[in-house]
């Protein structure tokens, strides 16, 4: 029988660290085995009265004596000396531990203890990973455990960030995943053609440079090298695009004023009139002469200048 955390091997070999010469001799090692079985029925392991169990308390006190060492001693010293390149692979970690200890402890070859052995060193390498992620910057730290699947609520707990942070820092994730499937699709329509052509490709579909580097697998001076000759394309696209812009807001803003014909301005004129018997509010008589498609310019006259439109009006002829 085992307490909920861990073991009954694990807890025996605990109470068997300080276990001195004189408690092991041969005369006094029935004393220690009862000795050790009452303070493990005090802990709520079954022992006493459990006959497997008492045997494998017998077998871990003769294998101590044998050994002349703890093993919960030696397990604890290689679980703790373990290195980053070591828990890559917990695994080989695991069976290296076990083979180091198995010839003075061949309990630890059982399967059962290989698999809780295997939980001590992913304990270990959790360690590891949050220790290193509290020293990394911005959500760093976040990343890595998520890369390293760490359970959402272990990743909260050992970093002391809350919920919502962890879903924000998934949620970017996701994004950038989902960047690089477009960007990879990109890449197949492309995926027969010279690498400045592929550049292009990327680059006239927003890709980010340090994704076109990576997804493309080309270098920087590839890269610079076909912006530089797009320079004078992108130049041109530019222009347009400002020209276009200012023709779309000359076009909402409508003719200045002296290019509006007589009729059109006392009819613009009547149009502003009724608006500002309902309004008085600059915003809402914008909002009204913008859904009346009236030009731009008087309306900047009727919220500046009402009194002006008297004149205008004279001048048109009205």
């Amino acid at each position: 029988m085992a307490t909920e955390t861990q073991p009954l091997w694990q807890l025996i070999e605990q109470q068997l660290l300080d276990l001195g010469s004189a408690d092991l001799d041969a005369g006094s090692r029935e004393k220690t085995i009862q000795r050790v079985a009452k303070v493990l029925d005090e802990t709520g392991a079954n022992v006493s009265l459990d006959g497997g169990n008492m045997l494998l308390l017998r077998r871990a006190v003769e294998t101590r004596a044998k050994a002349g060492r703890p093993l919960w001693k030696d397990i604890t010293d290689a679980t703790a000396a373990l290195t980053f390149d070591d828990v890559v692979n917990p695994h080989a970690a695991t069976l290296k531990i076990v083979r180091n200890l198995g010839s003075t402890f061949p309990a630890v070859k059982e399967s059962e203890r290989i698999a809780d052995i295997r939980k001590m060193v992913d304990r270990t390498k959790l360690d590891l990973f949050v220790s290193k992620a509290k020293g990394l910057p911005d959500d760093q730290g976040i990343r890595l455990l998520i890369t390293e699947d760490v359970e959402p609520e272990v990743l909260i707990a050992r970093l002391g960030i809350t919920q919502e942070k962890l879903d924000e820092v998934n949620a970017a994730i996701a994004a950038e995943q989902a960047e690089v499937a477009r960007v990879e699709g990109l890449l197949e329509k492309v995926a027969d053609q010279p690498d400045d052509a592929r550049i292009k490709h990327l680059i006239d579909n927003e890709v980010s440079d340090e994704l076109i580097i990576q997804l493309a697998k080309v270098d920087q001076s590839a890269l610079d090298g076909v912006k530089r000759s797009m320079e004078a394309e992108l130049a041109e696209k530019k222009r347009l695009a400002e020209e276009e812009a200012a023709r779309k807001k000359a076009e909402a803003d409508g003719p200045p004023l002296e290019d509006i014909p007589a009729d059109e301005m006392l009819e613009h004129i009547e149009s502003i009139r009724e608006i500002l018997e309902f309004s008085e509010v600059e915003a809402e008589i914008r909002q009204m002469c913008e859904q009346s498609s009236l030009p731009k310019a008087l309306v900047d006259i009727a919220v500046s200048e009402p009194d002006k439109l008297d004149e205008l009006e004279s001048k048109a002829g009205g």
